[in-house]
C-alpha cells in the first residue's frame, strides 16, 4: 500500500505498474506537453518530469511509496537532472541501460543572417521581417525517428555513441583513443532505413519556417 498516489496520477498509471509502462506513459505525456508544442504548459511538463524521475528510480520510488512527497523532501532526495529538459533528452536520445545521459546545453545554434542596410538605417535603427527556420518534434513519429519498436540500441557502441580503442605505446604505457561510432554516427541507436519516418527521415525533428519574425537593429549612439 502506497502513502500517496499523486505522482502515479500525474502519469496516469497505477502503483505497481512496470517500468515499461512508466516509460510509455512519460513519453506520451512529455511529447504532448513539451514546450515546443504547448508553450503555456511548462508547469505541467515539469510535473510530468518530476513524477517520472522519482518513480523510475528504485530508491526514490521506495521512499515515495512509504512516505509520500514529504518523505522525499525530509530525506534530502533531490532530482538527478538540472531541468526537465535533461530528462527528456535522456529518454529521447537513446539513453539505454538506465545510464544517465550527458547533460547538454539547451541553447540552440546561433542563427546568422546577412542583411544589407543603408547608412541612415545604421544610424537611426530599423526593423526588418525575416523568415527563420527552427526544429520541432516530429508529430508523425512522436520524436522516435521511425515506427514503434524500430529504434534499437547500436550493438557496436552499446548505445554510448563512442568507441574506445586502447593502444600500447611501450612497456606499461597505454593510450586510450575515443572516436565517434561509425555504425550509428554518434547517435547510440540505429533505425532500419525501411522503418524510418518518412516525414523527418529519422531525425526525430522537422524544420518549421517562421515567416513573420521581426528583427530589430538599433543604433548604439
Amino acid at each position: 500500500m502506497v502513502k500517496e498516489t499523486k505522482f502515479y496520477d500525474i502519469l496516469g498509471v497505477k502503483p505497481g505498474c512496470s517500468q515499461d509502462d512508466l516509460k510509455k506513459a512519460y513519453r506520451k505525456l512529455a511529447l504532448k506537453y513539451h514546450p515546443d508544442k504547448n508553450p503555456n504548459e511548462g508547469e505541467k511538463f515539469k510535473q510530468i518530469s518530476q513524477a517520472y524521475e522519482v518513480l523510475s528510480d528504485p530508491e526514490k520510488k521506495r521512499i515515495y511509496d512509504q512516505g509520500g512527497e514529504q518523505a522525499l523532501k525530509e530525506g534530502g532526495v533531490g532530482g538527478g537532472f538540472s531541468s526537465p529538459m535533461d530528462l527528456f533528452d535522456m529518454i529521447f536520445s537513446g539513453g539505454f541501460g538506465g545510464g544517465r545521459a550527458r547533460r547538454r546545453e539547451r541553447r540552440g545554434k546561433d542563427v546568422v543572417h546577412q542583411l544589407t542596410i543603408t547608412l541612415e538605417e545604421l544610424y537611426k535603427g530599423t526593423v526588418r521581417k525575416l523568415a527563420l527556420q527552427k526544429n520541432v518534434i516530429c508529430d508523425k513519429c512522436e520524436g522516435r525517428g521511425g515506427k514503434k519498436g524500430a529504434v534499437e540500441q547500436c550493438p557496436t557502441c552499446r548505445g554510448t555513441g563512442m568507441q574506445v580503442q586502447v593502444q600500447q605505446l611501450g612497456p606499461g604505457m597505454l593510450q586510450q583513443i575515443q572516436t565517434v561510432c561509425p555504425e550509428c554516427r554518434g547517435q547510440g541507436e540505429r533505425i532500419n532505413p525501411k522503418d524510418r519516418c518518412k516525414q523527418c527521415q529519422g531525425k526525430k525533428v522537422r524544420d518549421l519556417w517562421t515567416k513573420n519574425s521581426h528583427w530589430r537593429f538599433m543604433s548604439q549612439n
